[in-house]
């Protein structure tokens, strides 16, 4: 794998062979990783994977018509080749009107921010196993677990580096930590599985080992038993586990490629309230040690943290530079891009501000609701913003969490789901996608 300067220089040679060859313009990603991850079963050692690979991708222009090529193989022949092929298929290629690089005039410039995002360390197997066998052994030792999945805990480094034929060059790099237990409880029928797992960028923020697997084994036992359930409308509590999810739809309804082709439920309310007053959703590529924090977008803007919805308001749209120039906007930074095509856009590390009342404090007036934390399929349709989700979790009755209960079905409408959420103030920031428990009125349950 490339140091990040080898790979800054290798994307820059691309580009500017790909110009030599006739291209009006180029950009050259190239993406490199190494990884360790040990997996464990019941005490003993199950599987040890090492893995390391590279890829370079070049797009091509000429006039509006573009190719995309990509290789693992990059030795000077390989990449030569890349380049006639690039060529001949641009050349080949029908014209799009909005397809091009970011505005010269907007490319990131300066020093790279400190993100803090590569801790700089080399985690060997055998601390990788001991890791694993303790956040199993932790799991296994819950009263109530009868049998386990495993456990496994990884370590990884990535590199990017991204060059254009218009100025722009950089790279950086980052590194990875995870340690995970899923183990089963009961026996027969009445048998249930949990997990739990944690990732951070720096091995000193990740969870003990011992931890994460207690907290798994937990998990699992408290769904033991799960009680039947009549159907209705009633409330439902998003648990943190699953409640970033829900962001999750509202980004996929406000990038350029969904607004641009009319295929989302939220495509005519640009500037207008689709959540309660209060309520700020916030996307923040620039946070230290954050699981998604880049210096750059992945056409080489800038890029900044940015309420995406403020105090209920819905404030732009997330725009690479083709569905930029298709909606006559400017490109706001959310790119987002792989070796073999053109960019997309996205968020970055997103999160949902918290309330003000704690999670008891947001239950204590629920007379019958659930309590969802884990959530089954993707019975979403992006278009009309209709939701049902096999689900799973517990009673609420009285106020109270009480017995589990699975295999229901929660439905309802983005929209109405959106406008209805509220916050606790549980917020943690221990993943990409963050949110607190949320508490959604009115939606339909349906038991098994």
């Amino acid at each position: 794998m490339l140091t990040v300067t080898e790979a800054q220089t290798r994307a820059a040679d691309l580009v500017t062979a790909a110009k030599k060859a006739g291209a009006d313009a180029a950009d050259v990603l190239y993406s490199g990783g190494v990884s360790t991850e040990v997996q464990v079963r019941l005490g003993e050692l199950e599987d040890v994977q090492r893995s390391e690979g590279e890829e370079i991708g070049l797009r091509f222009f000429v006039g509006k018509r573009s190719a995309s090529v990509s290789s693992s193989d990059l030795s000077d022949d390989a990449l030569a080749t890349l380049v006639e092929r690039a060529a001949a298929m641009a050349r080949e290629a029908p014209e799009d009107a909005y397809a091009g690089l970011a505005p010269e005039d907007r490319l990131f410039s300066g020093d790279m921010p400190d993100l803090d995002i590569d801790d700089g360390g080399d985690a060997e197997p055998e601390a990788l196993r001991a890791s694993a066998l303790e956040a199993e052994d932790a799991a296994r030792a819950v009263d109530g677990v009868t049998n386990s999945e495993g456990g496994g805990a990884s370590a990884s480094r990535s590199i990017m580096a991204l060059a254009t034929s218009h100025g722009f060059c950089g790279g950086y790099q980052a590194s990875s930590h995870g340690v995970s237990a899923s183990v089963i409880a009961g026996e027969g029928s009445g048998m249930q599985r949990d997990y739990a797992y944690r990732t951070a960028r720096h091995l000193e923020d990740l969870d003990s080992a011992a931890s994460i697997g207690r907290r798994a084994g937990e998990r699992t036992v408290a769904r033991l038993n799960p009680a039947k359930i009549d159907s209705g409308a009633m409330p439902v509590v998003f648990d943190p586990r699953v409640s970033g999810g829900l962001l999750g739809h509202l980004i996929g309804a406000i990038t350029g490629s969904a607004i641009t082709r009319g295929t989302s439920f939220l495509r005519d309310c640009l500037e207008e309230q689709i959540f309660a007053d209060g309520i700020t959703v916030r996307d923040d590529p620039l946070r230290k040690r954050g699981l998604r924090s880049r210096p750059f977008d992945g056409e080489g803007l800038p890029i900044a943290e940015r309420a995406i919805i403020d105090d209920g308001i819905l404030t732009g749209w997330l725009l690479d530079s083709a569905s930029a120039r298709q909606l006559g906007l400017e490109p706001t930074g959310h790119a987002k891009r792989g070796i073999g095509g053109p960019p997309g856009a996205g968020a970055s590390n997103l999160h949902l501000e918290a309330g003000a009342q704690s999670r008891d404090e947001l239950i204590a007036d629920i007379d019958k609701g659930v309590l969802v934390n884990e959530l089954i399929g993707m019975g979403v349709n992006p278009v009309t913003g209709d939701y049902s989700r096999g689900a799973s979790g517990f009673l609420i009755e009285n106020g109270k969490i009480g017995a589990p209960v699975a295999e229901i079905t929660i439905a309802g409408n983005l929209k109405d789901m959106f406008r209805a959420l509220m916050p606790a103030s549980d917020l943690e920031f221990i993943r990409g996608v963050n949110a607190p428990t949320v508490r959604i009125e009115g939606m339909t349950v349906a038991g098994a």
